[in-house]
This record gives structure tokens, sequence and C-alpha cells, in this order.
């Protein structure tokens, strides 16, 4: 009987020792070609698809049952994050767990939304490109890691996988999930620096030999380090049940909640007049600011065998994800000619930025796997289909700044009065969060998004002889959208259906035993106004053109070509890769004029991303281990309706970018370990559009300064059952920026220095 791994979940021994980073047992308990990583579910075979015996941060393959090949084999540049590679890291939230990774950074949000937890992977924006357990995780909410199995980064389109978007790449985050073999439960408790603390439960429980509940919760809270006052909350949990259905089949049914309440930061803003960013920027964020996420989303999965040749798996989803956020923007300014105290003199002036969106969204994917000898070779097929539906409410606050204006400054709308933290003497004011003192309520509806989508798709892995592999796939999309969105304008309706066709060649060829070089090429295509949460704001991913002309809009298309070779070393320990890729998008919108109306022009843009990417994943002897990937890109505007951005870079691109995280263990006791996280410098401007750039100086307009980051880690086993681990992130307690806003009037700030000391343990 052919194995099948039926779940991303169904056998969790290697990823759970990932957890506890304890015995040799443990270690031997991850070998996935032994019969010590095999669990059994009526007469289904389970494999476990994670851990590679004697390495922490190698994973064999991905989790997603559609990924008919080993990591080492697939035609395409994918990184997966191990949970032991999560823990050294240090990081949770998951913006910080792929910012660090090569060729992804951050982008901002328009009016500041969701502070960076936007990702733009190879140049090209994926806030919406975002799954879990292969299923889009839709909204602009926080995301957490404590649910997390491991966490994957497809670089280059992957729309035969994801459907509309996933321009330069996606994420998938495949879950924790309840498994028959084992009992456990581990507690992770951690104390830090900046009254942190973060409280991790993760048990699992057999009922009887065919059933089994696993239990995951959250809770963690802290101030953000050096700024005082200002705080990060988390609380959420993951059930999940698993049972056998007779001899063939298995369910797995899970209920995620995560609630996250912060009192956010923008951070500093850009100097235009220095040509850098305003550094050691004062805590100005009024009483009350604050950004709250709330997201609940429950699952059921299938998976049986219908016979030795077919198998089958079907999801079912269901979420609502609900975001809001009001907090306080700053920029220098200067007092007008009128004000009382101090006329002429240079302050910062406080702004709000604010909104909320609610989603409500279901998912229905099915897929049979049909394992069959093709025109005299063995060909393995996926044959799915996919139901999506998802509903989006998005609004403002309506706020009142109740507080008595203590400043006279200078703005688009002439003078007027305002709240500035610097006060005539040039000093910080006294109570520099205390001067807005904002009332507000939610308000009504701004932007009413729909968008239902039917999705066929056929994948194919072939093996052409014992050296050729072949991998073939095609999606079809049918949408129907709808927005009605409320602007300057007036109220607009926006209604149109299309189509979308996709498709993805790879081709491998084996060198020996251990390595292999493969060509690919794969297609990806976005939709006029597909972004939900900007409405028709054109240059941000919603809608361009009126009702009418966007209905005539054809779909941006992209086009990736990659070569690459991929290595597996030192007994298959370590997964060595490099690729040199080509990315190209055209039928571009372009937002012109007034880039915060709909405004713009369809299909008249085209730009290119090409680079060089390298990684190593897994482990160099038996005491070092390594995950590193580093990416050097270019980028290109190469069409435009305005000329003279073409052969600019695009915005928020870093050229270059590294992140290598190394671990020694030089016994069964000890682990050490750093890791060093590098960015090039990167510019300022809309999402997926050139950057800005200022015509009087001869350069880009708003720069984001490159920076390099180390962290350090120690782990200590004091038995099977007990360890001890310590983080020190930004060891150099460096000051640096991770994203900035098109205008510069706000740039993210990285965390400085901190620490965290952590308690794991197992009963």
């Amino acid at each position: 009987m052919l194995a099948f791994a039926a779940s991303a979940a169904t056998a969790q021994d290697a990823a759970e020792c990932d957890a506890r980073d304890a015995s040799e047992q443990c270690k031997v308990a991850s070998e996935g070609d032994t019969e010590a990583a095999r669990a059994k579910a009526g007469s289904i075979e389970i494999v476990e698809v994670y851990g590679m015996s004697g390495t922490a941060y190698r994973a064999s393959r991905s989790g997603d049952l559609r990924q008919l090949s080993d990591l080492a084999t697939t035609p395409q540049t994918m990184n997966i994050l191990t949970q032991t590679q999560i823990l050294d890291s240090g990081k949770t939230d998951l913006k910080e767990i792929l910012s660090s990774q090569a060729g992804v950074t951050l982008g901002t949000g328009e009016n500041g939304n969701a502070f960076g937890d936007r990702y733009v992977i190879r140049g090209h924006e994926a806030r919406s490109d975002v799954f879990v357990d292969g299923i889009r995780d839709p909204g602009m909410t926080t995301r957490e890691s404590f649910a997390a199995e491991q966490i994957e980064i497809t670089k280059g389109p992957s729309s035969t996988f994801a459907g509309r978007g996933s321009s330069g790449g996606a994420v998938n985050t495949i879950t924790k999930a309840a498994t028959p073999t084992e009992d456990f439960s581990i507690v992770d408790a951690s104390v830090g620096t900046d009254d942190y603390y973060r409280v991790t439960f993760d048990s699992n429980v057999k009922v009887g030999e065919d059933m089994a509940l696993r239990f995951n919760g959250l809770t963690a809270s802290e101030d953000i380090p050096n700024r005082d006052g200002l705080e990060r909350e988390r609380n959420g949990f993951l059930l999940s049940g698993y049972t056998n259905l007779g001899d063939r089949w298995n369910a797995i049914a899970d209920v995620y909640y995560l609630e996250a309440d912060d009192i956010p930061d923008l951070g500093s803003y850009f100097d235009r007049d220095k040509r850098k960013p305003v550094k050691d920027i004062p805590v100005y964020a009024q009483d009350e600011d604050f950004l709250e996420t709330e997201a609940l989303a429950t699952t059921l999965r299938l998976n049986g065998e219908l016979n030795q040749q077919w198998r089958a798996s079907a999801s079912l989803r269901y979420g609502t994800t609900d975001n809001g956020y009001i907090t306080t923007g700053i920029r220098g300014s200067t007092r007008d000619a009128s004000d009382p105290e101090a006329p002429g003199a240079e302050t910062m002036s406080l702004s709000t930025h604010q909104g909320w969106q609610e989603i409500e969204y279901g998912v229905a994917q099915g897929n049979l796997f049909w394992d069959t000898a093709f025109a005299g070779h063995d060909s393995r097929f996926v044959f799915g289909l996919e139901y999506t539906t998802e509903a989006v409410d998005n609004g403002v606050y309506d706020y009142e700044a109740t507080g008595e204006s203590n400043c006279i400054v200078g703005g688009r709308r002439g003078a007027s009065p305002s709240y500035c933290i610097i006060g005539a003497d040039g000093s910080v004011v006294d109570d520099p969060r205390g001067l807005m003192q904002r009332t507000y309520t939610r308000g009504d509806i701004d932007a009413q998004y729909n968008i239902d989508t039917v999705s066929a798709y056929i994948m194919n892995t072939t093996q052409l002889g014992e050296n050729w592999e072949v991998f073939l796939g095609l999606r079809q999309d049918w949408y129907d959208y709808s927005n009605d969105v409320v602007g300057r304008e007036g109220e607009l309706d926006y209604a149109f259906s299309d189509s979308l066709t996709n498709g993805h060649i790879g081709l491998v060829r084996k060198l020996g035993e251990e390595g292999n070089v493969y060509l690919t090429y794969s297609t990806a295509a976005n939709i006029n106004g597909g972004e939900s949460d900007v409405g028709g704001n054109c240059g941000y991913g919603g809608l361009c053109g009126d009702p009418d002309q966007a209905a005539q809009a054809d779909p941006e298309h992209v086009e990736n070509i990659e070569l690459g070779t991929k290595w597996e070393l030192f007994d298959d320990r370590l997964l060595a890769t490099a690729a040199v890729f080509q990315i190209t998008k055209s039928d571009v919108m372009e937002s012109v004029g007034d880039s915060y109306s709909q405004l713009g022009t369809l299909n008249t843009g085209k730009n290119r991303v090409e680079g060089v990417e390298i990684s190593l994943t897994g482990s160099i002897t038996d005491t070092l281990s390594i995950q590193l990937s580093a990416a050097i890109m270019d980028s290109e505007v190469l069409e435009s309706f305005n000329s003279d951005t073409e052969g600019l870079a695009l915005s928020n691109f870093a050229d270059d970018s590294l992140y290598a995280l190394l671990r020694w263990e030089p016994n069964d006791a000890w682990a050490f370990g750093g890791a060093y996280t590098y960015q090039s410098e990167m510019y300022g401007g809309q999402p997926d559009t050139a950057a800005g750039y200022d015509d009087e100086i001869g350069d880009y307009s708003i720069v984001v300064p490159s920076y390099g980051v180390f962290d350090l880690f120690v782990n200590y086993n004091y038995s099977e059952k007990l360890n001890f681990r310590f983080n020190l992130n930004n060891v150099t307690d460096r000051e640096y920026w991770t994203a900035a806003y098109r205008s510069g009037s706000f740039m993210y700030l990285g965390d400085v220095r901190n620490a965290r000391l952590s308690v794991v343990y197992e009963f």
C-alpha cells in the first residue's frame, strides 16, 4: 500500500521534538523513512512529512498535500521554517518571522492600516496571499505563530496553487493538529525585559486508538522595547480533534481564535531636508490609541483512500476577522507666523490615522489524487475544485479631539490649530500622550467588497526515466466581483465578472544521487480592485477607473522563469539551493494625479524583477545546523503612463537581503546560536509601482537605510522533560527602520535590544 500523508498534522513526532528540543529519542522519531515515524489510522499509512533525522532546521516537504514532490525535487524556490527554527529566532508574530527572510520586505498601509503586517515578496505585494493549510486567509489582521507547525514561503508566481494574486509568491502556515499517536503536554513560559511575558500550552490526548484531542493556547504581553507605554498583547487558542472514520477515512476539525490588542507606534518620519529618518523620536502615541484584531476560523478536513490508486481530501472553512485602529502619526512642521508662542519655530505636530474592517468568508476545497502509470511512466495527478466567498466591510471612525491645541501650523488647507509635542522652548512638552484626548465611535461603511470564486485545477508530476521529472499545472478561476464605494466622487457601485487562466511548467534533471537542476515557468494574475482594504484607492491595489472602466480592465499578468539547482549534502541532512529568476508583470494598473481617488490608467504599466537567490537549510555536521537565505535582486519599471518613472526601482524593494541562523550543539545538554539579518536600503512609494523620485535632487525621495541586526540564543536541556531557552535580540541595540510610507510621514521602527528567558516543561 502506498503511504498517504493524510494531513499536515497526522504525524507530529518530529514537530513536537522540535518544540521540546530534547533527546536523541526525539531525533529518531523524526526520521521520515523509519517505522518509528509512522502512524496508523485505520488502513491508511501516515508518514511524517516534516522533520529530517539529525537536523533541527530542515523540513523534507511541504505540508500542502497538493505539493506531491519532496522539497529537494520541487522545481521552485520554497523556504520552509520549522518549529525549532522559529523558536531559536526569538520571533513570534508572522510579520517578524517573514521580514527577516531574504527576498521579503515589509510595506506600509494606506493611512497606516495594519502597521506593516503586509508583505512584499520579490518586489510584489503579498498581503492577500497568505494561506493556512492551503486555504486563503483573508483580512488585514495580526497573525501569530503559536499554532504553526511550520511556515512555508513560496517564491515566484503561484496561481496554480493559490489562485488570483501571488505575483511574487505566497505564504502558507501549516497548523498543529490532533494526532492519535501519542499523549503529551508542553508548557512554554517566558519572561523578559520590557514587561514581557508569554505562555503557550500544547496538549495532545489520545481517546482510544482512533481519536485524539489537541489544545494549543497562548497568552502574551509586552511593552514595545524602549517605547514606554506602547504595548502588544496576544491571546488565542487552537482546538483540534481527530477521528478515524472506518478503515479508510479520517477527519480533523479545528477552531482557531486570536485576539491582538496593541497600543501601536507609527515610528519615526523622514526628514527631507537632512535626507534621513529622524532618530530617537519621542513616544507620541496618544492615550486613546489602539489596534485591535480578532480572528475566528472553523475548519473541517476529511482525508481518505478510495483504493490503492485513488485518494481524496476535502476541506471546509468558515471564518470572520475584525480589525480596527486609531493611531497617531507625527511629522516635522514649522509653526505658522500666526502662532502666538513661537512663530516660525520648528516643531513636531500630530495627526490621526484610523479605520476598521470586518470580513466574513467561507471556503470549500476538494482534491482527488491519482497515482498511475501514464504512457508507461509513473505519474501522479491532483484534480481540484474550490469555492470561496468573501464579504468585506470597510469603514472609518467618527472621532473628535477634545484637548486644547497648543500650536498653529500650516498645511494643505492653510494654517490651523494643531497639537505639537515640541514646545516653544524646543523641548518635549509635558504629557505628550495626553494632548489630543480623542473621543470616537465606529462610523458608517464606506466600501462593501464581495467576491465569489469558483476554481478548477489539475496538476501532474511524471517521472520520465530515471533522471527526468516534469511538473505540469493548470488552473481556471471564475469570479463575480462587486464593491460599493463611498468616496470623494460620491457613491460608486462596481460589479463585474471574469475568468483567470494560469499555469506552471517545471522540468527537473537529476544529477547523480545528491543533486538536480530545474527549469520552471509559472504565471499569476491580479484583478482590478483585488485588494479588499482600500476601496477605490487605485494606488494600493484598489479599484482603478469608474465602474464602466473597471469592468473593461484586463487582469494584471505575471510571468516567471527560473533556473535553479538543489543538492542534498552530508547524508541528505543539508539542502543547498540556488536559483536565478526573472519576474515580469504587465498590464499593471497605475494611479495618476490624486492617488487617493480611483483615478488611474488601465493596463498601462510593466515592471520586472530579476535576481539570484540561494539557501542552505539543515545540518552541516552532527553538531552544527544552519538556516540561511540570501537574495541579490534588481527591479525596474519598464513601461508606465508616466514615462519619467521608467527605469526607476520598485518601491519597498531591497536589492540585497540576507538571513543566517546558526545553531551549535556541543553535547546533548547545550545549544548555542545566533542570527544575522541584513537588508539593503529601499525607497518609499506606492505598492507595486516606481519608488518616489525627486528630480530636483536627482535621487529617490524617501530612503529606508540599510541595516544589519544580530541576535543570540542559548538552549539548555536540563532533562528530557525540562529545558531552558535564552534569547537576546538586537544585541548591538541598533536603531533601524523596516518600511516607509510613500510620503515619508511615518517609518516603522524595528525593535531595539531585548531579552527573553523561557522555561519549557513536558508532562
